[in-house]
């Protein structure tokens, strides 16, 4: 594997790092993963791509941009009690962007810029923005977001809410979930796949990533890597290769 080389950390360096909000969740899950991939050039592995996931997406923004062009809410926002419509803003297809652009912020103290790019925005009566985001799956019975991995769910949402806020914003802490659900239980294909949706709110507290940026300027800037965590399952493989 050869190691990448560009927007790595430089302590030299007066340029900002960018930083993805995939990558400040890296960090959350493991320093040293996060420490090897931003400051050395070795990232995890990369998993393929999620196709459907994407094409579920695809569908969802064509269908609440129908709305947002004519200012009225989607039917499941009224079937759920949501009184809301899709936002229109000029720099939505920015937001939008999560490989190079999306929604920004620079923490000038730290010298770090953070961006992720969010799927919808919703907008309440009270001039509040929701973040939104769409999730596909396939399981029996209903969905949910109290998983050991959807925290990463939720920490996603709250950066984007605290992006927005740091934009001059007014946000909500209620986020949606507009989640997905395949439908197994057809007696045959067809040629397509069927969906239960579901639209979940959370109530997102964004409070933890200033000093989580604080944490990730501190691990970036020594020159020793953290420990290798045993919560990690790719840490124990490279303790595990490491040793044959």
């Amino acid at each position: 594997m050869s190691t990448r080389t560009s927007n790595l950390f430089d302590p030299d360096s007066d340029r900002p790092l960018v930083l993805s909000r995939t990558k400040v969740d890296l960090f959350i899950q493991c320093p040293r993963c996060f420490y090897l991939d931003r400051r050395l050039g070795v990232g995890r592995p990369s998993l393929p791509g999620f196709s459907l996931n994407n094409a579920v997406d695809a569908l969802l923004k064509k269908e609440f941009d129908a709305h947002r062009a004519q200012g009225t809410p989607h039917p499941l926002m009224e079937s759920y009690g949501i009184e809301a419509v899709p936002y229109q803003h000029e720099k939505l297809e920015e937001w939008r962007d999560s490989l190079t652009r999306g929604v920004k912020y620079l923490d000038e103290e730290d010298n770090l810029l953070i961006r992720g790019g969010v799927d919808d925005v919703w907008l309440n009566k009270d001039g509040e923005l929701h973040v939104v985001d769409y999730k596909a799956t396939s399981k029996n019975g209903p969905v949910g977001i109290d998983g050991e991995y959807q925290k990463g769910y939720k920490r996603q949402v709250e950066i984007y809410q605290w992006l927005f806020r740091r934009n001059g914003f007014k946000v909500s802490d209620t986020a949606y979930f507009v989640y997905c659900n395949g439908r197994a239980d057809r007696k045959a294909f067809d040629g397509k796949l069927e969906f239960d949706v579901e639209v979940i709110p959370y109530r997102g507290d964004d409070s933890w990533i200033p000093p989580a940026l604080k944490e990730i300027k501190r691990c970036l800037i020594s020159d020793v890597p953290p420990e290798a965590s045993s919560e990690c399952e790719y840490c124990r493989y490279r303790r595990a290769a490491a040793g044959r």
